[in-house]
């Protein structure tokens, strides 16, 4: 019982609290302060549930960076706090549509191919709504032409792994000219990948990023605790192997 209030730092996705009114609660949000009242009653509801866009980050990365590729992603959420990355395709150059949008449950279908990538800069506001993307955003940017520069992600340091450091250290292993730095990343591109051994260091969002890297080299990639994987995404080797044999993934 009691009002809570919170405060953020910079705004972050608030999924949680279109949630709660779309089960009839009352919460506010002014600015980066969000305010709740309870205890409420809420109202079950009918919840169409779109596909995460942070999973589908992997296969939009995987198409914009592979030769003469091309996907269709049905049904992806488009929650405008969780839409950095498509923001960064968009920036660096990716031949990318957005259609079929569904206003009520944000979400939509999203065609993009092989693309001609230009470097850019990704820091400030965008951060937070891009945070687990960062990985898979810095294998992209090696293939970028010029030099991507991420800061303002300290925040990497404390997710699963260090991904400052597993990002970088991971993909130096496959040839990646990409450095670490104090709050983010410097990658210089395009880099022509090759294969070795990995580690996803127990971290899903690296191990995903690997396996998609692993599609750039003609030799193999060995990716130690690949298990990692399977909290976020069990089918996902699966729906790669699938995807790049040009065949449909559910």
């Amino acid at each position: 019982a009691g009002t809570s209030t919170i405060i953020e730092k910079e705004a972050s996705r608030n999924q949680t609290e279109e949630m709660i009114r779309q089960f009839g609660g009352e919460i506010t949000t002014e600015g980066k302060t969000i305010t709740v009242t309870g205890p409420q009653s809420l109202q079950g509801q009918e919840v169409i549930v779109p596909g995460d866009i942070s999973s589908a980050a992997f296969f939009l990365t995987a198409a914009a960076i592979m030769p003469e590729s091309q996907v269709t992603l049905t049904n992806v959420g488009i929650n405008p706090t969780r839409t950095g990355i498509l923001e960064v395709l968009e920036e660096m150059g990716a031949e990318m549509s957005i259609h079929d949008q569904d206003v009520q449950n944000q979400s939509a279908t999203i065609d993009i191919r092989s693309s001609q990538l230009t470097a850019i800069t990704i820091s400030g506001d965008i951060i937070p709504r891009l945070i687990d993307e960062l990985p898979i955003i810095a294998l992209l940017a090696t293939q970028a032409h010029g030099t991507t520069v991420i800061k303002d992600a300290e925040e990497l340091k404390v997710k699963e792994t260090n991904r400052i450091d597993a990002t970088a250290e991971e993909l130096q292993k496959l040839g990646a000219d990409i450095t670490p730095t104090a709050d983010g990343l410097i990658i210089h591109g395009p880099t022509k990948l090759h294969g070795g051994q990995v580690s996803s260091r127990g971290d899903h969002r690296i191990g995903m990023m690997l396996q998609i890297a692993a599609l750039l080299t003609d030799e193999d990639v060995e990716l130690d605790r690949a298990e990692a994987v399977a909290v976020s995404y069990p089918h996902f080797f699966d729906d790669v192997t699938t995807l790049a044999q040009g065949g449909e993934a559910k």
